[in-house]
């Protein structure tokens, strides 16, 4: 483990703490945003596992968000499963997706990698639009009453109470910062960033950088069909719009506006990302336009993003 391990899990543990101090005092508006920033959190922090520190730019990465989220919201509204069954046939899915993705798209490298993830992504997207007996299209699935409530541990559950919906939201979270920084400060995450640095040297050294690119890959598509599956429970709501590539522009989004190659980078970009587009819709149309100048100013003095630029001049030990 890092010799900084203590801090940065102290700094961790403070955060997820904050989190769950705020709900006691967010008005409800900015309640239920954090509640889906929290989950879309997860599906950034997912993408992170794999840009970040393996260095693979992925444009599919909605097709996991996708997989969790039909598998979940189909097992749920065509099945009858439970709300905790349903959840984990999402994850199943998002697992069975990456693997068969990253058997084939991690033959190719680079651009071409960015590409074939695309590709495959966009088929994803095509087949939720296709297949409308059972998806819905655009028009979507609305989870069954059913599905808004479940027994787990002698405990019954309401996911129509935002309380109950926001602490779920922030447990899933801690699991991904659990997740992220027990691969960061093992074996796994310093070969990863040295496969991201010079992955020809990694091979020469005798590390197999295949089997570990697609650990990681299927790690990162796990993380993104839990935050996919989470969503679709939780706000009781399945669109194929989730499956289209702007979902993958968007982790990415996150991801570099937080800070690549740290954990809690996309958490903040995804804070950060969501609000500004929020305050900046609610004056003018053109918002995108706003977001555009925000993002390259980011790119001028906050390189790294924000996170990441922290960690480079000031906090050395962030993980």
């Amino acid at each position: 483990m890092h010799s900084a391990a203590p801090k940065s899990a102290l700094l961790h543990l403070s955060v997820l703490v904050l989190l769950f101090a705020l709900q006691f005092v967010l008005p409800d508006y900015h309640h239920l945003a954090m509640t889906r920033i929290m989950v879309l959190a997860v599906f950034a922090m997912g993408y992170n596992l794999l840009f970040g520190y393996a260095g693979l730019l992925s444009l599919g990465h909605a097709m996991f968000f996708a997989a969790g989220l039909y598998g979940a919201g189909m097992a749920a509204y065509h099945l009858g499963w439970s709300v905790p069954a349903a959840f984990l046939a999402g994850i199943t899915a998002g697992f069975v997706v990456s693997l068969l993705i990253g058997l084939i798209a991690l033959r190719t490298t680079g651009v071409a990698f960015m590409i074939v993830t695309m590709m495959f992504a966009q088929v994803a997207y095509l087949a939720s639009l296709y297949f409308t007996t059972y998806t819905r299209g655009d028009e979507g699935l609305v989870m069954p009453e059913a599905a808004r409530r479940f027994d787990l541990l002698g405990l019954t559950f309401d996911l129509t109470s935002p309380t109950v919906r926001y602490n779920i939201a922030l447990a899933l979270l801690a699991l991904a910062v659990v997740v992220c920084l027990s691969i960061v400060w093992g074996r796994m995450g310093r070969t990863l960033v040295a496969i991201r640095e010079n992955e020809p040297r990694t091979l020469m050294l005798g590390y197999d950088t295949f089997r570990i690119k697609l650990k990681a890959l299927v790690v990162s598509g796990m993380l993104s069909a839990m935050a996919g599956s989470a969503y679709a429970l939780l706000f009781a709501y399945v669109g194929s719009s989730f499956a289209s590539i702007q979902y993958s522009i968007e982790a990415l989004l996150f991801t570099l506006l937080g800070g690549a190659g740290t954990v809690l980078g996309p958490l903040l970009g995804t804070v950060a990302m969501f609000y500004m587009i929020d305050v900046a819709s609610a004056f003018t149309t053109a918002y995108l336009l706003i977001i555009g100048i925000a993002l390259i100013a980011l790119v001028l003095f906050f390189p790294k993003g924000l996170l990441g630029t922290v960690r480079e001049r000031w906090i050395k030990w962030l993980p």
